[in-house]
Protein backbone atom coordinates (compact mmCIF):
# COMPACT_ATOMS: atom_id res chain seq x y z
CA UNK A 1 0.00 0.00 0.00
CA UNK A 2 2.83 2.41 0.76
CA UNK A 3 4.44 1.66 -2.70
CA UNK A 4 1.04 2.68 -4.39
CA UNK A 5 0.84 5.97 -2.44
CA UNK A 6 4.51 7.10 -2.81
CA UNK A 7 3.87 5.99 -6.83
CA UNK A 8 1.20 8.30 -6.94
CA UNK A 9 2.65 11.09 -5.18
CA UNK A 10 5.67 10.90 -7.35
CA UNK A 11 3.81 10.86 -10.81
CA UNK A 12 1.45 13.54 -9.67
CA UNK A 13 3.75 16.52 -10.86
CA UNK A 14 3.56 14.69 -14.46
CA UNK A 15 0.25 14.87 -14.31
CA UNK A 16 -0.25 18.17 -13.03
CA UNK A 17 2.08 19.26 -16.02
CA UNK A 18 0.36 17.81 -19.11
CA UNK A 19 -2.68 19.51 -18.50
CA UNK A 20 -3.57 21.67 -21.74
CA UNK A 21 -6.83 22.59 -23.01
CA UNK A 22 -8.12 23.35 -26.50
CA UNK A 23 -8.77 26.25 -28.21
CA UNK A 24 -11.41 26.73 -30.74
CA UNK A 25 -11.50 30.53 -31.56
CA UNK A 26 -9.34 33.71 -32.61
CA UNK A 27 -9.81 35.36 -29.74
CA UNK A 28 -8.93 32.18 -27.27
CA UNK A 29 -5.79 32.06 -29.35
CA UNK A 30 -5.52 35.90 -28.76
CA UNK A 31 -6.34 35.45 -25.02
CA UNK A 32 -4.07 32.51 -24.75
CA UNK A 33 -0.95 34.27 -26.34
CA UNK A 34 -1.33 37.43 -24.67
CA UNK A 35 -1.30 36.21 -21.18
CA UNK A 36 1.97 34.56 -22.13
CA UNK A 37 0.93 31.30 -22.74
CA UNK A 38 2.51 28.29 -24.26
CA UNK A 39 0.20 27.48 -27.52
CA UNK A 40 0.88 24.44 -29.69
CA UNK A 41 -0.43 24.20 -33.19
CA UNK A 42 -1.79 21.01 -34.71
CA UNK A 43 -2.51 20.56 -38.24
CA UNK A 44 -4.04 17.82 -40.71
CA UNK A 45 -3.01 18.83 -43.92
CA UNK A 46 -5.30 15.96 -45.87
CA UNK A 47 -8.72 18.39 -44.26
CA UNK A 48 -7.09 22.03 -45.98
CA UNK A 49 -7.46 23.24 -49.31
CA UNK A 50 -3.97 22.86 -51.06
CA UNK A 51 -2.55 25.09 -53.42
CA UNK A 52 0.86 23.87 -54.81
CA UNK A 53 3.05 25.74 -57.17
CA UNK A 54 -0.21 28.04 -57.51
CA UNK A 55 -2.38 25.31 -58.53
CA UNK A 56 -5.79 24.73 -56.59
CA UNK A 57 -5.03 20.52 -55.83
CA UNK A 58 -7.86 18.21 -55.91
CA UNK A 59 -6.87 16.79 -52.61
CA UNK A 60 -4.20 17.58 -50.03
CA UNK A 61 -1.24 15.72 -48.59
CA UNK A 62 -2.51 13.08 -45.88
CA UNK A 63 0.01 14.75 -43.30
CA UNK A 64 -0.28 16.35 -40.22
CA UNK A 65 2.32 18.81 -38.74
CA UNK A 66 2.65 20.39 -35.62
CA UNK A 67 4.23 23.59 -34.33
CA UNK A 68 4.97 25.25 -30.90
CA UNK A 69 3.73 29.13 -31.44
CA UNK A 70 6.68 30.72 -29.78
CA UNK A 71 7.57 34.76 -32.09
CA UNK A 72 4.17 35.94 -33.33
CA UNK A 73 2.81 39.46 -34.15
CA UNK A 74 -0.37 40.68 -33.73
CA UNK A 75 -1.90 43.09 -36.17
CA UNK A 76 -4.96 45.20 -35.15
CA UNK A 77 -7.86 45.80 -37.96
CA UNK A 78 -6.50 48.73 -40.69
CA UNK A 79 -2.66 49.03 -38.98
CA UNK A 80 -1.13 48.17 -41.65
CA UNK A 81 -4.36 48.79 -44.58
CA UNK A 82 -5.51 45.26 -43.61
CA UNK A 83 -9.30 45.02 -43.49
CA UNK A 84 -9.44 42.48 -40.33
CA UNK A 85 -7.31 41.71 -37.13
CA UNK A 86 -4.80 38.85 -37.73
CA UNK A 87 -1.91 37.07 -35.76
CA UNK A 88 1.39 35.53 -37.69
CA UNK A 89 4.02 33.57 -36.62
CA UNK A 90 6.54 31.14 -38.18
CA UNK A 91 9.44 28.32 -37.16
CA UNK A 92 12.12 26.65 -39.02
CA UNK A 93 13.83 23.21 -38.01
CA UNK A 94 16.23 21.22 -40.03
CA UNK A 95 14.75 17.95 -40.67
CA UNK A 96 15.62 14.81 -43.37
CA UNK A 97 14.30 15.59 -46.62
CA UNK A 98 11.02 13.35 -46.81
CA UNK A 99 10.81 14.06 -50.95
CA UNK A 100 14.33 13.26 -51.45
CA UNK A 101 18.00 13.03 -50.33
CA UNK A 102 19.79 15.12 -47.81
CA UNK A 103 18.68 17.88 -45.19
CA UNK A 104 16.50 20.98 -45.68
CA UNK A 105 14.98 23.76 -43.60
CA UNK A 106 11.25 23.33 -43.12
CA UNK A 107 10.02 26.44 -42.85
CA UNK A 108 6.59 26.78 -41.61
CA UNK A 109 4.57 29.93 -41.14
CA UNK A 110 0.73 30.58 -40.04
CA UNK A 111 -1.53 33.40 -40.46
CA UNK A 112 -5.13 32.99 -38.25
CA UNK A 113 -7.40 36.02 -39.16
CA UNK A 114 -10.28 37.35 -36.68
CA UNK A 115 -12.75 35.35 -38.39
CA UNK A 116 -11.39 31.84 -37.54
CA UNK A 117 -9.36 31.34 -41.35
CA UNK A 118 -6.24 29.76 -40.88
CA UNK A 119 -3.23 30.13 -43.86
CA UNK A 120 -0.68 28.07 -43.07
CA UNK A 121 2.56 28.27 -45.85
CA UNK A 122 5.04 24.96 -45.93
CA UNK A 123 8.60 26.01 -47.48
CA UNK A 124 11.36 23.02 -47.94
CA UNK A 125 14.82 25.11 -48.60
CA UNK A 126 17.74 23.42 -49.15
CA UNK A 127 20.33 23.35 -46.30
CA UNK A 128 23.30 23.81 -48.01
CA UNK A 129 22.58 25.56 -51.02
CA UNK A 130 19.40 27.74 -49.99
CA UNK A 131 17.36 27.14 -52.80
CA UNK A 132 13.50 26.63 -52.12
CA UNK A 133 12.66 23.39 -53.29
CA UNK A 134 9.23 23.29 -51.97
CA UNK A 135 6.32 26.06 -51.44
CA UNK A 136 2.67 24.99 -50.64
CA UNK A 137 0.11 26.78 -49.02
CA UNK A 138 -2.84 24.98 -46.90
CA UNK A 139 -6.25 26.96 -46.44
CA UNK A 140 -8.59 25.64 -43.55
CA UNK A 141 -10.07 27.61 -40.27
CA UNK A 142 -9.45 27.01 -36.23
CA UNK A 143 -10.92 23.67 -35.14
CA UNK A 144 -14.47 23.83 -33.50
CA UNK A 145 -15.77 20.38 -33.49
CA UNK A 146 -16.22 18.88 -37.00
CA UNK A 147 -15.13 21.99 -38.64
CA UNK A 148 -11.51 22.77 -39.59
CA UNK A 149 -7.98 21.28 -39.50
CA UNK A 150 -6.43 23.40 -37.85
CA UNK A 151 -6.33 22.76 -34.05
CA UNK A 152 -4.62 24.94 -31.56
CA UNK A 153 -4.12 23.80 -27.45
CA UNK A 154 -2.70 25.97 -24.69
CA UNK A 155 -0.34 24.26 -22.33
CA UNK A 156 -1.63 25.32 -19.01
Amino acid sequence: MKKIVLLAFLLMPIMLMAKSHKLESFDQVMDALKEGNTVKAVFYYKDCQMISDNEIEEESVDAIGGMKIETWEFFAKNSIRNKEAFVVCSTSKLIANPLGNGYVYNYVKIKIKETGKVKITANYVDSITHEQTMTENFFTEINKGEVGAAHFFVVD
